[in-house]
């Protein structure tokens, strides 16, 4: 009877140890549909998380015998998950910093960016300077009368700001507009019959009787730039808590700033220190600051492989400008300005010097170029730092935007190694009137050319340039699978041999991003073993109608298993 009993015993308590999981999972997400953008097993419908890290992924019923008693259970309810979304480029304290100004980024016409700054003025002291950022001249709906090199003048910026300085940035931030009291103060006035002097690396806009339009490209842009007053740190926290507010209800997990200085590192540090940082960040140092590549060489790269928040090992080098302000280095003539090629913002010597310092040391190279004659040269000079440091297989080294390639350089990408970090709604955004910039045959064959360079083997990462463009992802997205514009047109896409797959776009915005960071094996896909990192959406962008694709919201935003964001 004793016998009986202890059997009984014994086999009730093996039932109770064994009814739950041994290592129960922080948290179980089912019922959904899930991508994992893992090859070996693309789709799933549900995933247990412990410790922020990836425990399990499978079917609800298997996830869910990962559930014990403190195991939170998040319900998916159907909706689509993907691997956290990953913005390859963009830029931090833009974002911010563009919700504590005018933004001008929706501005239909010039009399509409006016209206803003005669509101702004009236809220102002006198002498307060008026900053913004945003307008874009070829995407209003109707010109300004008077327009000069393509550009509008300042006369009615002057009639509702007299007594204020105002300095807008254009929104490729590759050129500005101020009024005349910004240019007086700046010295650029067109004083005494006396035209502005040149600029090196850009151009004083002016009229025929060489006054000063009120329109300043690329290096000009500085002369009036260095008179705004310098943001307070208390402005800057604000800004930062703005910007990663924005990014996570955009569904954006982690970050590639492009191009920052030692204040933007130390203030993300803090944030990180105090528990505020939300979406893991990997900053650019700025090629501006010479003196600061510097310090960083002599102390080599930050590489956060504890907590994966906050890296710096790469460095930002900006070397031509924009279409828009016709800044864009090129090979051969403007179409639309004969005689006129853009400009090289940056001497090459300079590409030189810091690949070759750079390869050895650890740090990657990210070179803004965005005409073929930018991407030659930069490609030219990466191709002989690695020629001087053959050990250095691994660089990774990029070109930002490489948005318009001359044929005999698309295959150089693949060939060595070089990153084309683009941004997909640029196609959407500048194409309509890019094709005035370059003529039809350059667009054809080499300006946003997504196939052409994932066939050669290159790695193609996505984004949206912010604040150059809205940080939303989803226009970037349906950009990249419809190339067409936000309004739909045209009905096939432009060049749609070059539109990407669904699967393409968002390996693109997902573990591409994280291999242009080499962070491959820690995130960028949902398998066991990597970041519990999720971007959750209200309907299923791999599979509706293209139409549909733009009325997808992000529902949740999962960062390291907490739930930094919900609809």
């Amino acid at each position: 009877m004793r016998y009986t009993y202890l059997l009984a015993f014994l086999a009730f308590f093996g039932f109770a140890c064994s009814s739950g999981p041994e290592n129960p999972a922080d948290q179980v997400f089912i019922n959904g549909i899930i991508y994992t953008v893992d090859e070996s097993n693309p789709k799933v419908e549900a995933v247990a998380v412990k410790d922020g890290m990836i425990q399990a992924v499978g079917t609800t019923a298997e996830i869910q015998e990962w559930a014990g008693e403190n195991t939170e259970v998040i319900d998916l309810e159907g909706k689509t998950m993907t691997p956290g979304l990953i913005e390859s480029h963009a830029h931090l304290m833009g974002i911010g910093y563009n919700k504590l100004e005018l933004d001008l980024m929706y501005v239909k016409t010039y009399d509409e960016l006016v209206e803003k700054v005669a509101e702004a003025v009236e809220k102002a002291q006198p002498g307060d300077w008026i900053t913004g950022r945003g307008w874009h001249q070829d995407k209003w709906i109707e010109k300004p009368e008077k327009m000069v090199k393509g550009f509008q003048t300042n006369d009615k910026l002057n009639e509702v700001s007299k007594d204020n300085p105002v300095f807008l940035r254009h929104a490729s931030g590759h050129a500005s507009f101020a009024n005349s009291k910004a240019m007086e103060l700046a010295g650029i006035a067109n004083l005494n019959g006396e035209r502005p002097g040149e600029v090196e690396g850009g151009e004083i806009i002016t009229d025929e009787l060489g006054n000063p339009t009120g329109v300043l490209t690329e290096r000009a842009s500085g002369l009036v730039a260095r008179l705004v007053p310098e943001e307070t740190p208390e402005r800057a926290e604000e800004a930062l808590t703005l910007a990663l507010q924005e990014l996570v209800e955009k569904g954006i997990t982690s970050f590639h700033d492009a191009g920052s200085g030692q204040d933007v590192i130390d203030l993300v540090q803090k944030f990180k220190d105090e528990g505020k940082l939300t979406v893991r960040q990997y900053i650019m140092l700025t090629g501006r600051q010479p003196e600061l590549l510097e310090e960083w060489y002599q102390k080599g790269p930050m590489i956060d492989t504890e907590d994966h928040l906050l890296t710096v090992r790469s460095i930002k080098l900006n070397c031509d400008g924009a279409l828009g302000p016709r800044g864009a280095w090129l090979l051969e003539d403007y179409y639309d300005r004969p005689g006129h090629r853009g400009h090289e913002t940056l001497p090459m010597s300079v590409v030189t010097e810091v690949s070759e310092k750079a390869l050895p040391l650890g740090f990657q190279v990210c070179s803004h170029a965005i005409g073929d004659r930018a991407n030659q040269e930069i490609l030219d000079r990466y191709e002989a730092a690695f020629a001087k440091n053959p050990e250095a297989t691994d660089h990774r080294f990029r070109i930002e935007h490489a948005q318009h390639i001359h044929p005999d350089d698309i295959p150089r990408f693949g060939e060595m190694g070089v990153i084309a970090a683009m941004q997909a709604i640029h196609l959407s955004s500048d194409r309509p009137w890019a094709i005035d910039r370059l003529g039809e045959k350059r667009i054809i064959d080499g300006a946003y050319v997504w196939q052409k360079l994932m066939k050669s083997g290159a790695v193609v990462t996505n984004g949206t340039d912010a604040p150059v463009e809205p940080v939303d992802p989803i226009p970037s997205f349906y950009a990249s699978v419809t190339r067409k514009t936000l309004e739909g047109t045209p009905e096939n896409g432009y060049e749609a041999d070059q539109k990407m797959t669904r699967e393409e776009a968002l390996k693109s915005y997902t573990l591409d991003g994280a291999y242009a960071e080499f962070e491959e094996d820690f995130k960028g896909s949902i398998e066991v073993g990597k970041a519990a990192d999720f971007t959750v959406f209200d309907q299923n962008i791999m599979e509706i109608p293209e139409e549909e694709i733009l009325k997808t919201k992000v529902a949740m935003t999962v960062m390291g298993g907490k739930v930094v964001f919900k609809k």
